[in-house]
């Protein structure tokens, strides 16, 4: 689940400069948009595999539930921004909300600290 963690964590770099440009009233780059999900996507499907082993306690199989609570609001802003569409500021706060926390508790887990 390290390497979920890290693509997580990488995916958030980019979602920062996509947030910054959505709550600033502008359409972010499109590559970007495009890099952020596919590490997301990754993430997921290590995590998925990590989590649904049997052996994975409780916080990567909650962590992966926010994480899909995310892409799913992921798709909803790629779809917006595929329509040249600026997203309101609320969705993009739920989406960042639900990543951070699935990223947070994967990251508390790997550490041992849950």
């Amino acid at each position: 689940m390290t390497y979920a963690l890290a693509t997580f964590l990488v995916s958030a770099i980019g979602g920062l400069v996509l947030a910054a440009s959505v709550l600033r009233g502008k359409l972010a780059p499109w590559a970007l948009s495009l890099v952020h999900a596919a590490l997301g996507a990754l993430g997921l499907l290590l995590l998925a595999g990590g989590a649904l082993n049997g052996e994975a306690s409780w916080p990567p199989r909650v962590a992966l539930a926010l994480l899909i609570v995310a892409a799913l609001g992921g798709f909803y802003l790629a779809n917006l921004h595929r329509q040249k569409i600026v997203a309101p500021a609320p969705a993009v706060v739920v989406h960042a909300g639900a990543a951070v926390g699935g990223v947070a508790l994967l990251l508390l887990s790997t550490l041992g600290l849950l």
